[in-house]
């Protein structure tokens, strides 16, 4: 006789996270004028601690489209006129203007791109589409500390997906409260330590 097989724990549809790890009761639903596109990798997609569909969850002004690559066409279709790459500026990229917080560009801004990959792979999709490349730009400057404490970058400096868009948004929509779109990534962190420590 084999030896017994493991029942497959229960998903949440929503979340897709085991059930005793679910944050949907932290899910917040925000507005926003500036509507936010997230390109996903696929590999992120399955990833247990993906915060771009947690993101995307949240706020009602937003589209996730899950893609390495993208054809022309269809990436014209998803930028509206005026969409800016939220992204440092790393000198390998193409000079490009430089979106700040509270100035005419951003009042004007429509969309904010923004990649959910690991830093590698979010290279490498940018690579493979020049139109984000040439896209307006919305980088961080100063230093930046993560909660992310259950998933290491291999950048120094750098945020998960959902605290980058918070920031970002709150940054140039200044009389929101997009903080509280932390409240499920919270949520997911403390319970992932809960359970690293039984």
């Amino acid at each position: 006789m084999g030896p017994p097989y493991a029942m497959p724990r229960e998903i949440c549809p929503t979340c897709q996270r085991p059930l005793n790890m679910c944050y949907c009761s932290a899910l917040v639903h925000v507005p926003s004028r500036i509507k936010v596109l997230i390109i996903q990798h696929p590999q992120e997609q399955k990833h247990p601690f993906n915060t771009g569909r947690m993101a995307h969850l949240c706020l009602d002004n937003s589209e996730l489209v899950v893609a390495e690559s993208l054809s022309e066409a269809s990436l014209r279709r998803l930028l509206q006129p005026h969409s800016a790459l939220l992204y440092p500026s790393l000198s390998w990229l193409p000079p490009v203007e430089s979106i700040e917080p509270e100035s005419p560009q951003s009042a004007a801004l429509e969309q904010l791109v923004v990649i959910d990959a690991t830093w590698r792979k979010s290279k490498k999709m940018l690579h493979l589409h020049p139109l984000l490349q040439k896209l307006p730009r919305l980088s961080f400057s100063g230093e930046l500390e993560s909660k992310y404490q259950v998933r290491k970058s291999s950048m120094e400096n750098s945020l998960s997906t959902i605290e980058s868009i918070a920031l970002a948004i709150q940054a140039l929509e200044p009389d929101g409260d997009f903080m509280q779109l932390l409240q499920p990534f919270e949520r997911m962190v403390a319970l992932q330590l809960s359970e690293m420590k039984r």
